[in-house]
Protein backbone atom coordinates (compact mmCIF):
# COMPACT_ATOMS: atom_id res chain seq x y z
CA UNK A 1 0.00 0.00 0.00
CA UNK A 2 1.17 3.31 -0.88
CA UNK A 3 -0.34 5.73 1.68
CA UNK A 4 0.36 9.05 -0.25
CA UNK A 5 -1.26 7.42 -3.54
CA UNK A 6 -4.25 6.33 -1.04
CA UNK A 7 -4.72 10.18 0.50
CA UNK A 8 -4.68 11.86 -3.13
CA UNK A 9 -7.44 9.55 -5.00
CA UNK A 10 -9.51 9.73 -1.84
CA UNK A 11 -9.12 13.16 -1.89
CA UNK A 12 -10.36 13.23 -5.76
CA UNK A 13 -12.76 11.20 -4.78
CA UNK A 14 -14.37 13.17 -2.15
CA UNK A 15 -15.00 15.95 -3.73
CA UNK A 16 -17.70 17.43 -5.37
CA UNK A 17 -18.64 15.39 -8.35
CA UNK A 18 -18.63 18.33 -10.66
CA UNK A 19 -18.43 18.32 -15.00
CA UNK A 20 -15.09 16.88 -14.88
CA UNK A 21 -15.44 13.79 -12.71
CA UNK A 22 -15.74 11.66 -15.42
CA UNK A 23 -12.10 12.83 -16.41
CA UNK A 24 -11.03 12.51 -12.24
CA UNK A 25 -12.78 8.86 -11.83
CA UNK A 26 -10.66 7.66 -15.08
CA UNK A 27 -7.70 9.27 -14.15
CA UNK A 28 -8.06 7.79 -10.29
CA UNK A 29 -8.65 4.48 -12.25
CA UNK A 30 -5.41 4.45 -13.76
CA UNK A 31 -2.99 5.48 -10.85
CA UNK A 32 -5.04 3.17 -8.06
CA UNK A 33 -4.80 -0.56 -10.75
CA UNK A 34 -1.25 -0.51 -10.28
CA UNK A 35 -0.70 -0.47 -6.55
CA UNK A 36 -1.75 -3.50 -4.52
CA UNK A 37 -3.28 -3.37 -0.84
CA UNK A 38 -6.43 -3.65 0.88
CA UNK A 39 -7.06 -0.09 0.87
CA UNK A 40 -6.49 0.17 -2.87
CA UNK A 41 -9.47 -2.41 -3.62
CA UNK A 42 -11.82 -0.27 -1.10
CA UNK A 43 -11.14 3.05 -3.31
CA UNK A 44 -11.58 0.80 -6.72
CA UNK A 45 -14.38 -0.64 -5.34
CA UNK A 46 -16.16 2.60 -4.87
CA UNK A 47 -14.84 3.59 -8.63
CA UNK A 48 -16.99 0.55 -9.91
CA UNK A 49 -20.17 1.17 -7.27
CA UNK A 50 -20.48 4.68 -9.49
CA UNK A 51 -19.32 4.35 -12.31
CA UNK A 52 -22.20 3.55 -14.01
CA UNK A 53 -24.22 6.71 -11.86
CA UNK A 54 -24.70 10.09 -13.96
CA UNK A 55 -22.53 12.35 -12.64
CA UNK A 56 -25.67 14.59 -12.39
CA UNK A 57 -27.28 11.72 -10.55
CA UNK A 58 -24.54 11.66 -8.06
CA UNK A 59 -23.91 15.22 -7.44
CA UNK A 60 -27.46 15.04 -5.98
CA UNK A 61 -26.49 11.83 -3.74
CA UNK A 62 -23.43 13.94 -2.52
CA UNK A 63 -25.14 16.63 -1.39
CA UNK A 64 -28.01 14.38 0.39
CA UNK A 65 -24.93 12.84 1.87
CA UNK A 66 -22.77 15.71 3.09
CA UNK A 67 -24.83 18.62 3.13
CA UNK A 68 -27.58 17.66 4.58
CA UNK A 69 -26.70 15.45 7.44
CA UNK A 70 -25.13 17.21 10.31
CA UNK A 71 -23.11 13.24 11.06
CA UNK A 72 -21.65 13.07 7.72
CA UNK A 73 -20.03 16.92 7.08
CA UNK A 74 -16.89 16.49 5.36
CA UNK A 75 -14.93 19.45 8.02
CA UNK A 76 -13.62 17.04 10.68
CA UNK A 77 -12.62 19.84 13.42
CA UNK A 78 -17.09 20.27 13.64
CA UNK A 79 -16.43 16.70 15.22
CA UNK A 80 -14.50 17.66 17.95
CA UNK A 81 -15.13 21.59 18.41
CA UNK A 82 -18.53 22.26 16.92
CA UNK A 83 -19.48 25.74 16.25
CA UNK A 84 -17.46 26.80 19.03
CA UNK A 85 -14.24 29.66 19.84
CA UNK A 86 -12.20 26.38 19.51
CA UNK A 87 -12.79 25.98 16.15
CA UNK A 88 -11.82 28.88 15.06
CA UNK A 89 -8.56 28.69 16.66
CA UNK A 90 -8.49 24.81 15.23
CA UNK A 91 -8.48 26.66 11.92
CA UNK A 92 -5.78 28.92 12.29
CA UNK A 93 -3.51 26.02 13.29
CA UNK A 94 -4.48 24.11 10.64
CA UNK A 95 -3.99 27.17 8.04
CA UNK A 96 -0.41 28.02 9.64
CA UNK A 97 0.62 24.15 9.58
CA UNK A 98 0.09 24.77 5.40
CA UNK A 99 2.09 27.57 5.18
CA UNK A 100 5.16 26.19 7.13
CA UNK A 101 5.14 23.73 4.51
CA UNK A 102 4.80 26.00 1.55
CA UNK A 103 1.15 24.78 0.67
CA UNK A 104 -1.55 27.51 0.02
CA UNK A 105 -5.02 25.80 -0.50
CA UNK A 106 -8.08 27.18 -1.79
CA UNK A 107 -9.00 30.50 -0.14
CA UNK A 108 -12.78 29.66 -0.91
CA UNK A 109 -12.81 26.43 1.74
CA UNK A 110 -12.04 26.47 5.42
CA UNK A 111 -9.10 24.45 5.86
CA UNK A 112 -10.43 21.22 7.25
CA UNK A 113 -12.40 20.44 4.78
CA UNK A 114 -11.23 16.85 4.26
CA UNK A 115 -10.42 16.37 0.77
CA UNK A 116 -7.65 19.39 1.31
CA UNK A 117 -6.13 17.72 4.82
CA UNK A 118 -6.02 14.62 2.40
CA UNK A 119 -4.25 16.66 -0.69
CA UNK A 120 -1.99 18.17 2.24
CA UNK A 121 -1.00 14.42 3.73
CA UNK A 122 -0.37 13.07 -0.09
CA UNK A 123 2.08 15.96 -0.50
CA UNK A 124 4.03 15.84 2.82
CA UNK A 125 4.40 12.43 2.92
CA UNK A 126 7.62 12.88 5.38
CA UNK A 127 4.62 13.92 7.91
CA UNK A 128 3.60 10.12 7.88
CA UNK A 129 0.17 11.40 8.22
CA UNK A 130 0.40 13.41 11.20
CA UNK A 131 -2.41 15.38 10.59
CA UNK A 132 -4.93 12.91 9.50
CA UNK A 133 -3.87 11.16 12.75
CA UNK A 134 -4.78 13.84 15.16
CA UNK A 135 -8.17 13.99 13.56
CA UNK A 136 -8.61 10.04 14.06
CA UNK A 137 -11.55 10.56 15.94
CA UNK A 138 -13.41 12.83 13.25
CA UNK A 139 -12.17 10.24 10.57
CA UNK A 140 -13.89 7.14 12.62
CA UNK A 141 -17.12 9.17 13.25
CA UNK A 142 -17.79 10.34 9.73
CA UNK A 143 -16.78 6.44 8.55
CA UNK A 144 -19.39 4.95 11.17
CA UNK A 145 -21.84 7.30 10.17
CA UNK A 146 -21.53 6.67 6.49
CA UNK A 147 -21.27 3.30 6.66
CA UNK A 148 -24.53 3.24 8.95
CA UNK A 149 -26.64 5.46 6.28
CA UNK A 150 -24.97 2.64 3.53
CA UNK A 151 -23.38 5.21 1.59
CA UNK A 152 -20.19 4.16 -0.89
CA UNK A 153 -18.66 7.19 0.23
CA UNK A 154 -17.93 4.74 3.57
CA UNK A 155 -15.33 2.78 1.63
CA UNK A 156 -13.21 6.16 0.50
CA UNK A 157 -13.24 6.82 4.37
CA UNK A 158 -12.62 3.48 5.82
CA UNK A 159 -9.63 3.42 3.25
CA UNK A 160 -8.16 6.31 4.76
CA UNK A 161 -8.65 5.14 8.24
CA UNK A 162 -7.03 1.79 7.06
CA UNK A 163 -3.45 4.03 6.48
CA UNK A 164 -3.55 5.04 9.63
CA UNK A 165 -2.06 3.14 12.72
CA UNK A 166 -3.86 1.12 15.04
CA UNK A 167 -7.21 -0.47 14.40
CA UNK A 168 -10.55 1.42 13.79
CA UNK A 169 -13.35 1.78 16.96
CA UNK A 170 -15.98 -0.47 15.75
CA UNK A 171 -18.94 1.51 17.32
CA UNK A 172 -19.96 5.46 16.88
CA UNK A 173 -19.27 4.96 21.72
CA UNK A 174 -15.99 3.81 20.70
CA UNK A 175 -15.49 6.87 18.49
CA UNK A 176 -16.92 9.23 20.84
CA UNK A 177 -14.83 8.19 23.77
CA UNK A 178 -11.73 8.41 21.08
CA UNK A 179 -12.16 11.98 20.85
CA UNK A 180 -11.86 13.16 24.13
CA UNK A 181 -10.70 16.52 23.86
CA UNK A 182 -14.32 17.04 21.74
CA UNK A 183 -18.13 18.33 22.70
CA UNK A 184 -20.18 15.66 25.03
CA UNK A 185 -21.35 12.89 23.05
CA UNK A 186 -24.88 13.98 22.83
CA UNK A 187 -23.37 17.12 20.92
CA UNK A 188 -21.31 15.48 18.81
CA UNK A 189 -22.88 16.33 15.00
CA UNK A 190 -25.89 17.97 16.15
CA UNK A 191 -24.51 21.66 16.42
CA UNK A 192 -24.91 23.92 13.46
CA UNK A 193 -23.73 23.19 10.72
CA UNK A 194 -20.58 24.72 9.18
CA UNK A 195 -21.54 27.33 6.00
CA UNK A 196 -19.85 26.10 3.02
CA UNK A 197 -18.50 28.47 0.96
CA UNK A 198 -20.71 31.20 -1.41
CA UNK A 199 -19.58 30.06 -4.71
CA UNK A 200 -19.58 26.16 -3.94
CA UNK A 201 -21.54 23.81 -6.93
CA UNK A 202 -24.24 23.35 -4.26
CA UNK A 203 -23.64 26.26 -1.56
CA UNK A 204 -27.12 26.77 -2.08
CA UNK A 205 -28.05 23.59 -0.03
CA UNK A 206 -28.33 23.82 3.60
CA UNK A 207 -28.65 21.55 6.46
CA UNK A 208 -31.73 19.93 7.95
Amino acid sequence: MSRPVVHQAASLLLRYPDHDWPERLRAVRAALEPVPGTEVGLLLRFCDEVGATAPLDLAARYVVTFDRSRRRCLYLTYYTDGDTRRRGASLAELKALYRRHGWRPPEDELPDFLPLMLEFAARTPDLKASLLVEHRPALELLRLALASYRSPYAGVVDAVCRTLPGPSPATREAALRLARTGPPAETVGLLPYPVRAPDAPHAEETSR
